[in-house]
């Protein structure tokens, strides 16, 4: 792998990861923990609640009360995952436990301040695309006006903060640093994972995370080959899930601001749908690219991050897993491209956009009615 002008590596070490000392030690440990933590609904419900409580939320509460069989699902389906090891059952179980206490935590703060459900979301900007396409770096590029409401890495992994903390605009009350320390966590886990797609506390993110709290999400996919839990999610309307993120991103207007939203997502592509219903008034951007490109890049993310939850992994199935979600993903933008209407909707193609920027970026503030400041921009 390489281009960019960066030196290419080989990975040889997909299948039997060679982790560093300290990481290779931290998972040895974690093999104790395993035989202690409560892999149930209820187990996480009641972590998350106690957590909650310990930092002065009185009566902590999920919402409603459909997740948890999505939750069950989750749990079904990963575990069925031959190859899922010790840290990945442990990871799994923290990442529910921080989505369920995300969704107490909104809860709550819905509850002192009703007043945010009347907040707007007007005529936010999706980037719609496969991994790979050329979404993260449009995003990064649109994230520079000051005049969007971008999503940091950090705010997606903990959206809200505790009711008794003493948090700024910033989030530099203890989510930042967790994200910070996450990261370096990462990045010695796994040293390639930054070639593949960069990141840091401070990175303009993808809502995707955020859709992720309401346990009906593409997001849990790339962590493992969870062909149960994909046919499910497939198979249901998203349009719910997608009403849920709109609560969120409300939310999340009140209590740091923002207009105009930036979001972007390849999940939104198979969901023109929801999104049309959920966001009318969008401009949506969907970029595209050589699905063989595409498909051997996110084959070979998939695979390396997999070290996280599997051991082994096994590259070739996580191939195939993806080139057949590739697929479905373009079948789904195809069936339903035409929900997005030609006023609100732009399509991209990845060497159009590398071959003139600048273009590309004036098409997309035409379509979306900005007045496009090309010094800051």
């Amino acid at each position: 792998m390489g281009g960019d002008g960066i030196a290419p590596v080989t990975i040889d070490d997909y299948a039997a990861p060679n982790f560093a000392p300290q990481i290779r030690e931290a998972m040895d440990a974690a093999k104790a923990l395993d035989d202690v933590l409560d892999y149930t609904v209820d187990g996480v419900v009641d972590q998350a609640a106690a957590e909650l409580r310990a930092h002065g939320v009185a009566d902590p509460n999920p919402g409603r009360e459909d997740f948890r069989p999505r939750m069950q699902l989750l749990f079904d389906s990963f575990w069925a995952e031959p190859n899922l090891s010790h840290m990945g059952r442990i990871s799994l179980h923290t990442m529910f436990v921080q989505m369920t206490r995300n969704r107490m935590l909104l809860e709550d703060l819905l509850a002192r301040h009703p007043e945010i459900r009347d907040i707007e979301i007007r005529r936010p900007i999706i980037v719609a695309g496969l991994p790979r396409t050329g979404t993260t770096h449009l995003q990064q590029l649109l994230a520079t006006d000051t005049r969007l409401r971008s999503l940091p890495y950090w705010e997606s992994l903990e959206p809200f903060p505790m009711p008794n903390g003493a948090a700024d605009r910033d989030g530099r009350d203890g989510r930042w640093e967790r994200t910070h320390a996450g990261c370096e966590f990462m990045n010695a886990a796994m040293p390639y994972f930054k070639r593949m797609h960069e990141m840091d506390a401070d990175h303009v993110h993808e809502e995707i995370q955020l859709l992720a709290i309401d346990f009906s999400s593409m997001f849990y996919e790339p962590l493992a080959p969870i062909p149960a839990w994909r046919d499910d999610y497939l198979e249901r309307d998203q349009t719910p899930h997608y009403e849920y993120l709109k609560t969120v991103l409300q939310a999340l207007t009140f209590l740091r601001g923002g207009k105009r939203w930036l979001l972007k997502s390849p999940q939104h592509l198979e969901q023109f749908g929801p999104i049309s219903r959920v966001f009318p008034d969008a401009t949506v951007v969907v970029t595209h690219r050589d699905p063989v490109e595409v498909t051997v890049s996110m084959a070979t993310m998939a695979a390396y991050t997999g070290r996280m939850q599997m051991d082994p992994v096994d590259p070739v199935a996580v191939g195939a897993y993806w080139a057949d979600r590739v697929q479905r993903l373009l079948n789904g933008a195809l069936r339903d491209r035409h929900l997005l209407r030609d006023a609100q909707s732009l399509d991209v193609r990845f060497d159009d956009f590398m071959a003139d920027t600048e273009g590309t970026l004036e098409a997309i503030y035409e379509q979306a009615d900005l007045l496009r400041d090309p010094d800051t921009v």
